[in-house]
């Protein structure tokens, strides 16, 4: 089993209905959805390009999927979870559009905030006390990335290598795409398809804990709380 803390709005949101039926299941219900009817993209393929997020669900990740340290208990997870949620304010970012990471497609923010990096940052050091350390298997795997050694620094000491300078918040949208007329296309579906939300201002106001029953399934939404913390 293991916990995450991920970005999402509440189940009922625009933004997550939008997602939701872009990656073909709701987080939150655990249901499959139908697939939206896309200009350029068959329904079939855009199945195929969601495989691997469809299981993560529509969410941005804010501390990464972690096993529970010995001693911790999941109660000790939303015992964490509800405290840090109190006392972090919400906040409004520029807005977010379809962009390509590497490879791969995902909703990203129009620009660069350093509020959502901050949070970023305090998910992976607030929660770090409930997280068991790698196992020698996993950081074999990662090390295969070839990563850089501050990453791999991060690595040892936090869990994951991808954070801080290197965090870039995003919610994944699509498989890597090497042709590059799907990717355009692909682009464009995600720009009407989300139209609604996109290129707009954006809430930053909640957060969700996740978890991942048992290896190789599907994340589910356990909790999601609003970020009531004062402004700053």
């Amino acid at each position: 089993m293991r916990y995450s803390i991920y970005f999402t709005h509440p189940q009922s949101a625009k933004l997550t209905k939008l997602g939701s039926q872009w990656l073909g299941r709701s987080a939150f219900s655990n249901n499959s959805m139908e697939h939206p009817s896309l200009t350029g993209i068959e329904p079939t393929r855009l199945q195929s390009l969601t495989i691997n997020a469809r299981r993560y669900g529509f969410h941005a990740t804010m501390k990464p999927p972690f096993k529970l340290a010995e001693g911790r208990s999941p109660d000790d997870v939303k015992a964490a979870f509800t405290a840090f949620a109190k006392q972090t304010p919400a906040f409004t970012i520029k807005g977010l559009a379809p962009n390509f990471l590497g490879k791969f497609l995902a909703l990203t923010p129009n620009q660069p905030s350093d509020q959502l990096n901050q949070l970023a940052a305090q998910c992976i050091k607030e929660f770090d006390h409930l997280r068991a350390p790698l196992s020698e298997k996993d950081i074999k795997r990662r090390r295969k990335a070839k990563l850089t050694p501050q990453q791999d620094a991060y690595m040892l000491q936090w869990g994951y290598p991808y954070i801080f300078e290197h965090f870039h918040f995003h919610m994944t949208l699509s498989q890597p795409l090497e042709d590059e007329s799907e990717r355009q296309a692909l682009k464009a579906a995600a720009e009407e398809h989300f139209e609604p939300v996109i290129h707009q201002k954006i809430s930053i106001s909640h957060l969700a804990l996740c978890v991942e029953p048992e290896a190789d399934a599907p994340f589910q939404v356990i909790e999601i709380k609003p970020l009531e913390g004062p402004a700053s």
